[in-house]
Parts: C-alpha cells; sequence; structure tokens
C-alpha cells in the first residue's frame, strides 16, 4: 500500500510541530510561509518544482 500525502500538508504539520514544541516563533513561520509565496512567483520555481518532483521520484523508489 503507497502512502500519498501533499507537499503542502506535509510541510504544515512540520511547522506546526516546529511552532509547538521547538519554540518557533509564529512570526517566523508566517515569514517562512510569505518566502515560499514569493519564491512561488519567481522564476526559479519550475527549478524548485522539478528538483522536489526528482526527490520524491527518488525516495519513492527505495526500498526498505
Amino acid at each position: 500500500m503507497a502512502l500519498s500525502i501533499s507537499a503542502v500538508v506535509l510541510f504544515a504539520i512540520i511547522v506546526v510541530i516546529l511552532v509547538k514544541k521547538s519554540g518557533l516563533k509564529a512570526g517566523h513561520a508566517a515569514v517562512c510561509v510569505l518566502l515560499g509565496f514569493y519564491l512561488a512567483s519567481s522564476s526559479i520555481a519550475p527549478t524548485i518544482s522539478e528538483v522536489t518532483t526528482n526527490v520524491a521520484g527518488m525516495l519513492g523508489d527505495l526500498k526498505f
């Protein structure tokens, strides 16, 4: 059985955990979110998308 989860949901869960447990301030998390929005509209967005797709594919091919 393969488990598929959106990267957005995964990163949201990580940010919530960091805010609750590791002392990440909500302001810092907001800055990270804004950075993500600005990166998504920049010219580097396709490259970031390709890299994350390739890394996810490599991780999906790992056999344990």
